[in-house]
C-alpha cells in the first residue's frame, strides 16, 4: 500500500535547524511532485516547499532563505532542511505527493 511517512520533528530553541525526511513506498514517488505543508493550531494547512521531478523548487515566502527542500528519486526520500527556525515556524508539518498525505511530525520551536 502506497504511503509516505515523516520523521525528524521535535523541539528546538529559535534560530536553531531541524532536518524533516519522508519516506514514499509504493508507486507514488515515481515522477510525482512533492511538497510540503504545515498546519499550526487554529490555521489552515499551507504550503511550505513544493519539487518537482526534475528538483524544480517553490517556497513560500515565509520561509524563503531559510529552508530548503531537496529530494532523492533513487531511494524515494523528500527532505526539508529547515534553519533560522521562528516560534511561528511551530505547526505539524505534512509530507504530500501528487495523491497521498503523510501523518504529519510536529515542529515546535520555543522562544
Amino acid at each position: 500500500q502506497a504511503q509516505l511517512v515523516e520523521s525528524g520533528g521535535g523541539l528546538v530553541q529559535a534560530g536553531g535547524s531541524l532536518r524533516l525526511s519522508c519516506a514514499a513506498s509504493g508507486s507514488i514517488f515515481r515522477f510525482s511532485a512533492m511538497g510540503w505543508y504545515r498546519q499550526a493550531p487554529g490555521n489552515e494547512r499551507e504550503m511550505v516547499a513544493t519539487i518537482t521531478f526534475g528538483g524544480t523548487t517553490n517556497y513560500a515566502d515565509s520561509v524563503k532563505g531559510r529552508f530548503t527542500i531537496s529530494r532523492d528519486n533513487a531511494k524515494k526520500m523528500v527532505y526539508l532542511q529547515m534553519n533560522s527556525l521562528k516560534p511561528e515556524d511551530t505547526a505539524v508539518y505534512y509530507c504530500k505527493s501528487s495523491t497521498n498525505w503523510g501523518q504529519g511530525t510536529q515542529v515546535t520551536v520555543s522562544s
